[in-house]
């Protein structure tokens, strides 16, 4: 079976909603280059058609949503093929496809419930109604494999209260439906046993009113009815925003980490923030703070415009290929970064990354 299932639901009033299925479990769904080259031709024919009313974007099984990018097959491509073109046709085809869900002209609900990571939040975030559940657990951990948060990051940490953003970038800290919905990665959280009457109602709607007027009485009913699940869910992110701001009051990252790590607490969110970027990459960590500068104040076309430089760059030095190998190929958890220290870091290495790999037309300059 296909690793993407396509299906249209046909409404009451006439109207066809249409489904995108992630269909690949047993990889937790995990975004691949198959799956974008299916997604992106049906997302077109679909907002070219005057009977479709709606987009509703979930996946196979209850653990994961989408828990990132194939990584590893990137990793292999780098490795092994060293003049492959397969990260960059990866990252320009996974950013047009981000980019298309956020510009998208017709509503899509998406259904973020289980493991949320990497490709998976920009699949969630460009979407136009995105719920999250008791299980939800969204993240961007790049830090641990000397990337950074792309698909779309640049753009939504930094939307988030404060310095909060660049906390989360630094640590890969998860995220639940709680702090979702406080950071505005979120618009409802709803019960994931709801998931069939949540596409019921929408199946039975009158949908020749206008789409908000169908689809926002549905999710508020239905989060409603989900209160008491997450009425006494914990926000640590909410909850040590002081905390958050402390650490990040420094100009330089070498004393925002230095900052976190001074810190004595049996606080497990603390701890597990104090682990993530003191055995992350030193490169990251640079790459990190001065994307999120570089990118406060472009669109969002320049947004994934600057994540392709960036990601494209990220491939053809050692740091990222090193954290995946480390992480997920051989899984020996001891990555050899370029850097020993993030104050041993070169400027002019940070420098390198991000200049354009391209003397002429950007790949995405028709966005």
């Amino acid at each position: 079976m296909s690793c993407v299932v396509f299906s249209e639901h046909a409404t009451k009033s006439g109207q066809r909603i249409g489904e995108i299925h992630l269909n690949a479990e047993k990889s937790l769904n995990a975004l691949t280059l198959e799956m974008i080259d299916l997604l992106l031709p049906q997302l077109e024919k679909w907002r070219d058609d005057p009977e479709i009313c709606a987009l509703f974007l979930d996946s196979a099984g209850e653990k994961a949503f989408c828990a990132g990018g194939d990584v590893v097959k990137l990793y292999k491509a780098i490795a092994n093929e060293p003049d492959s073109t397969f990260p960059e046709d990866f990252f320009t085809r996974e950013y047009r496809l981000d980019y298309a869900l956020h510009t998208y002209p017709k509503p899509i609900i998406c259904w973020g419930s289980g493991i949320v990571m990497g490709g998976g939040m920009g699949l969630l975030s460009g979407c136009s109604h995105r719920v999250v559940t008791e299980t939800s657990h969204l993240a961007m951990p790049e830090v641990t494999i000397g990337l950074y948060p792309d698909v779309g990051g640049s753009w939504f940490l930094n939307r988030m209260p404060g310095r909060t953003g660049l906390f989360l970038g630094l640590t890969g800290n998860p995220i639940n439906a709680a702090d979702a919905l406080f950071l505005g990665l979120a618009d409802r959280a709803i019960r994931k046993d709801l998931r069939d009457a949540l596409m019921a109602s929408l199946v039975a709607a009158d949908w020749a009113r206008p789409a908000e007027e169908v689809i926002q009485p549905i999710l508020k009913d239905l989060e409603m009815e989900s209160a008491s699940t997450f009425a006494d869910m914990p926000a640590p992110i909410r909850d040590h925003q002081a905390l958050i701001r402390k650490v990040t009051d420094h100009v330089s990252v070498v004393d925002m980490r230095a900052e976190l790590l001074s810190i004595e607490t049996e606080d497990k969110w603390v701890l597990r923030a104090q682990k993530a970027i003191g055995h992350g990459s030193p490169v990251s960590i640079h790459m990190i703070a001065r994307q999120l500068d570089k990118c406060r104040h472009l669109s969002l076309k320049e947004v994934f415009q600057q994540e392709l430089n960036l990601s494209v760059q990220c491939c053809r030095h050692r740091e990222f290929p090193e954290g995946v190998r480390a992480l997920l190929v051989d899984k020996d958890n001891q990555p050899k970064w370029t850097f020993d220290q993030v104050q041993s870091v070169e400027p002019a290495f940070i420098d390198e990354l991000f200049e354009s790999p391209w003397s002429g037309e950007h790949p995405l300059q028709d966005l």
